[in-house]
């Protein structure tokens, strides 16, 4: 797999794409609270603004991407980020930036995301074969986790030595780098072929386009329809719902309570949340060897009752001292192992279920399905941090955490063995 040049410019691409979203997901919203000092519910709507076009470009993105190259795909949202991102930066020397202008930033990085997770996971099944797919998959996860590590770290640390909107120029730097390597990619796709105007005479263009939005609609049901009969896929996307709605509000009012209410620097929340990063990468080595051996199912339900447990901790905690900061890291150490080895194992059932040629669509619609709410659940964490206070607020939104692994317990994932599932053949054909 790794002689493979371009599973390695696949690999480094996405790599450098990870580092800059995860350092713009610290960076943006902290340039609203530092530099802009907005409040609870501002800071809501900016995340759910950025969260918003996983429910509204997700099943047209799985469409899109499994009738096209997904590297055409890829390089284009990602010079689409640098270019919005570079934007704050020239908003600020301009003088003129403020909210309105970080939310249109934050819409359009959040739709170019949408379209670049959909092509990077559907790449990743066109270029290797099936029995490489757990490591190729474990090379991916492995690089985000990475990029948990730094990216935080990156964009907290930026923030606290330059001027908060200066800080986004690192994440535009790094979806450049994803633009050039992934560029390079020459090996030709088996996509669909895509019904468009291009060759057709401008007699037809009419003609041709109806039948191009008529196909995407097939396309799009056919994926809600492939999610929706089987099972294992429909646990999947349901229980993935529950946690985003609830991570979504958790994350919300633990941006404000690490500044405001444990009074911890740019840097410091940046290192807290890197801190997920090295746990990342444990659970991403656990989830090669745990579920053979203990079974798919019980690593799934304990992982997540283990990942979603310590954020309790959280609200337990007060002041700025260093063993605060240490028990933060600690916690988001054992979330990032934990969660990790639910993200992978939940990754390698669902593309073993699901035929090559619809990796895109079904990809996409558990995104809509499982992050579709997280704009609700980001409006929702910052109206309890207004009316709640923050303390509260986090106690309550970490204990709706817990809804995702009683799902799962229930639902057929607990039930999984120590095999991964067979492809759904019904949808071959």
């Amino acid at each position: 797999m790794w002689r493979d040049a371009d599973f390695r410019r696949l690999w480094s691409g996405q790599t450098a794409s990870q580092l800059g979203a995860h350092a713009c997901q610290v960076t943006l919203p902290l340039i609203a609270v530092v530099a802009l000092d907005v409040g609870a519910g501002q800071l809501g709507a900016l995340r759910a603004v950025e969260q918003a076009p996983i429910l509204l470009f997700s099943l047209f993105a799985g469409a899109w991407v499994d009738r096209r190259r997904a590297r055409n795909v890829m390089v284009v949202a990602d010079l689409g980020r640098a270019l919005a991102l570079a934007a704050v930066p020239l908003a600020y020397v301009l003088g003129v930036l403020g909210m309105p202008t970080l939310l249109v930033v934050a819409f359009l990085v959040g739709v170019l995301g949408v379209f670049f997770d959909v092509a990077y996971q559907a790449s990743l099944v066109r270029l290797l074969e099936r029995d490489q797919l757990p490591a190729g998959n474990s090379a991916l996860e492995g690089s985000r986790s990475a990029a948990q590590i730094g990216g935080p770290a990156l964009g907290g640390a930026m923030v606290s030595v330059f001027s908060a909107p200066i800080a986004t120029a690192v994440s535009a730097f790094f979806f450049a780098l994803s633009f050039v390597s992934i560029r390079r990619i020459r090996r030709p796709e088996a996509v669909v072929e895509s019904a468009g105007v291009e060759n057709a005479g401008a007699e037809n263009a009419g003609v041709e386009s109806a039948e191009g939005s008529y196909r995407v609609l097939r396309h799009i049901r056919e994926g809600l329809h492939l999610v929706l009969r089987n099972t294992s896929l429909r646990a999947v996307g349901l229980a993935s719902a529950l946690f985003q709605f609830s991570f979504a509000a958790v994350m919300t009012v633990y941006l404000l309570f690490l500044p405001r209410e444990l009074h911890l620097s740019g840097l410091a929340v940046g290192l807290a949340l890197a801190a997920m990063g090295p746990g990342a990468v444990v659970g991403s080595l656990l989830s090669a060897r745990l579920p053979g051996r203990f079974g798919y199912g019980r690593v799934l339900v304990a992982s997540a009752v283990l990942a979603d447990g310590v954020m309790l901790c959280v609200p337990a905690l007060h002041g700025s001292t260093a063993l605060t900061l240490t028990a933060l890291m600690m916690v988001n150490f054992f979330f990032g192992v934990f969660s990790q080895l639910v993200n992978v194992t939940a990754m390698a059932v669902r593309q073993a279920i699901t035929p090559v040629r619809m990796q895109g669509r079904v990809v996409a619609t558990i995104n809509f399905v499982g992050m579709g709410l997280t704009p609700v659940g980001s409006l929702l964490g910052g109206f309890l941090a207004g009316a709640l206070g923050l303390r509260t607020s986090l106690l309550l939104t970490a204990l709706c955490l817990a809804l995702s692994p009683l799902f799962m317990a229930l639902s057929p994932l607990a039930r999984l063995g120590h095999q991964l599932p067979p492809e759904d053949d019904m949808a071959a054909g």
